[in-house]
């Protein structure tokens, strides 16, 4: 059973994972970003959803032309958990090509 995370490791959050922010009205963390155009945020969903697979983690996400909205939590643990935390860690290690 995956458990949802602990009030030490949910203060540990910011330090963590300072580019990702709590979801108001949900026990999730969320992440914008944006890109040069369409084709360079289609590029990095698309690693994002193999790095998902190889994880077998998956996000909940949006994308509108140069932007990619990425809401991590994990629905069997009831919200947070570590995998949402290891999976933020790994779409920051990839995100080259992001514009502010």
């Amino acid at each position: 059973m995956i458990r949802p995370l602990d009030e030490a490791a949910r203060a540990e959050l910011p330090s963590l994972l300072p580019l990702w922010q709590a979801v108001e009205g949900r026990d999730a963390i969320r992440r914008r970003f944006r890109f040069a155009d369409f084709s360079a945020a289609w590029g990095f969903m698309a690693r994002i959803a193999l790095l998902a697979e190889r994880m077998d983690h998956h996000p909940e996400w949006s994308n509108v032309w140069n932007r990619v909205e990425i809401l991590l939590t994990t629905h069997d643990a009831g919200g947070l958990s570590a995998r949402d935390v290891a999976m933020a860690q790994a779409i920051d290690a990839i995100e080259p090509g992001r514009l502010g």
